[in-house]
């Protein structure tokens, strides 16, 4: 920096950085913040020679328009909101089992409840994955018979769960 550079830099923080100041502290109520904010205010005048080839009188608007941008920028920062960046995304949140495990234990208690021909056709069609003519040849019945025992048990199963407050 020139010795006339430094000693406009000079001039102006002693004509206006006190100033500055008290506005930024007014505006922020952080006193040790009010600092940061002068300092860049003085830097971006050093960085604008226009500004330093002004008399330092003639630049107390232009100043007091730095800081109060640099306030606003610091608001709404992400550092103020207090969010912080990570380099990785995190995990998706999985499920742990347990509502299935609960299910699970609901669905059982209510098959227990089922008379025993309903509940084996229940549990041969939809947990064993048997057609209708499987069931029935694996059950020794027809299989209209199988249709019926699992429509009449499938309302009961239904009609049991209903007891124990599942909804869906």
């Amino acid at each position: 920096m020139p010795p006339d550079d430094d000693r406009r830099l000079v001039a102006l923080y002693d004509a206006h950085a006190p100033s500055v100041w008290r506005y930024v502290v007014h505006l922020t109520g952080d006193p040790s913040g009010a600092d940061d904010i002068v300092q860049e205010t003085l830097l971006r005048a050093w960085r604008s020679p226009r500004i330093l080839a002004q008399e330092p009188e003639s630049t107390r608007a232009w100043m007091f328009t730095v800081a109060r941008n640099l306030v606003i920028d610091e608001a709404r920062s992400a550092k103020r909101r207090h969010e912080i960046g990570v380099a990785e995304t995190p995990d998706r949140v999985t499920a742990d089992g347990t509502d299935a495990l609960f299910e699970s234990l609901l669905v059982e208690e209510a098959l227990a409840g089922l008379d025993v021909e309903h509940r084996a056709v229940i549990v041969h069609a939809y947990y064993g994955g048997r057609s209708i003519a499987e069931v029935a040849r694996r059950l020794g019945i027809p299989e209209g018979t199988v249709k019926s025992r699992l429509h009449y048990g499938l309302r009961a199963l239904r009609l049991a769960l209903q007891e124990k407050g599942v909804t869906r």
